[in-house]
């Protein structure tokens, strides 16, 4: 059913238009609190065998949305409800921004693919803040992903994401470093280690004296060079985070100018899951993302040794239902191979 509406009607409206008329419908839902827990008793993932504890935190399975869908933290209980096991809001910045201007998101429909050039739209701290404080329906991980306000000057970036973390570090499962976007100018320079090391170690000062020591990852982007992909890895063992994600949008197409997600992204996605992996062990929590389209693709990314998976551009295409779905094929494949947690199954197919 979702395939005919999605081929006949959605793909023929402005990509951007259906994204803001679907987050709008999930607030409300959010808002409604019998349907809201009705559809999380259907469809969140509440097999045993599905859960999983990462950086403290307990997670009821492994898929999770990716940053950049809820920008706002207006609806990740609706999307919890759905059945994703975590949702990470934003990316959120300091200052709101209007972000770049129009037409700025693209489905490539035959490359299953989604570029876009957002530039961080987002109402900011305060406002995700104040969202976040609300008293959740239903039960639901919530990590936060904060970037640079655009205006902002690099000598004045780690001031900038220190203002964000102050507001939204005590409210978050998890809290993640985004300097990986190719949307906002000067950004991805952020990721070299002279420039990461200052920022992420005052950020972390922040984590630290939350209340609860709210855990600390930063997302890197695909097209990072192996080298530089292995320095991340050593400052990130070195200031003691907590995890990394890995990848964010690539600017290695032919597309239109923007971050493209999706199935082309798969395999340099893996390719840097597995680096990381080989470099780090278990020493560090990987979240793969970044061409996950399937339980395939959600049980290869744990076997080369993410703990957590996430996905955006698949549900996208896979409809409403798709971490669902994904979710109790994976316990099946659980039981399958003899196992009783998908724990057993991290790192399986990782160099030792």
């Amino acid at each position: 059913m979702y395939r005919l509406v999605f081929t006949h009607v959605l793909r023929r409206l402005d990509a951007e238009t259906v994204h803001h008329r679907t987050v709008r419908g999930l607030a409300l839902l959010a808002r409604t609190p019998l349907l809201k827990r009705l559809l999380h008793r259907a469809l969140a993932p509440h097999d045993p065998a599905l859960r999983i504890t990462a950086f403290g935190v307990h997670f009821p399975g492994p898929l999770g949305l990716a940053a950049g869908f809820d920008k706002d933290a207006a609806c990740a209980e609706a999307v919890a409800a759905l059945g994703f096991s975590h949702v990470e809001v934003g990316t959120i910045t300091a200052h709101a921004q209007p972000g770049n201007p129009r037409p700025r998101l693209f489905r490539l429909v035959g490359e299953r693919a989604v570029v876009n050039r957002m530039g961080f739209n987002n109402a900011g701290a305060q406002a995700a803040a104040r969202r976040l404080r609300r008293t959740r329906g239903v039960p639901a991980v919530v990590g936060v992903n904060i970037g640079k306000t655009k205006v902002v000057p690099e000598p004045e970036a780690a001031a900038d994401y220190v203002t964000s973390a102050k507001e939204l570090a005590p409210l978050a499962d998890y809290l993640v470093v985004n300097v990986s976007s190719p949307n906002t100018p000067g950004l991805r320079d952020l990721q070299a280690v002279s420039l990461l090391r200052p920022l992420l170690t005052s950020v972390k000062e922040v984590c630290d004296g939350t209340p609860r020591r709210t855990p600390l990852l930063v997302k890197i982007a695909p097209d990072l060079a192996d080298d530089d992909v292995d320095a991340v890895a050593d400052l990130a063992l070195e200031l003691g985070l907590d995890g990394i994600i890995a990848t964010n949008t690539t600017i290695a197409h032919d597309g239109p100018t923007g971050g493209l997600s999706g199935r082309p992204l798969k395999a340099r996605s893996l390719e840097v899951l597995r680096r990381l992996r080989a470099r780090v062990g278990d020493r560090l929590t990987l979240v793969s993302v970044g061409g996950v389209e399937d339980v395939d693709d959600v049980w290869e990314r744990l076997l080369a040794g993410a703990t957590l998976v996430q996905g955006y551009t698949g549900w996208i295409y896979g409809g409403p239902l798709w971490a669902a779905r994904i979710h109790r094929r994976l316990a099946r494949r659980v039981r399958l191979h003899g196992m009783t947690s998908i724990g057993e199954a991290i790192g399986r197919t990782a160099p030792r």
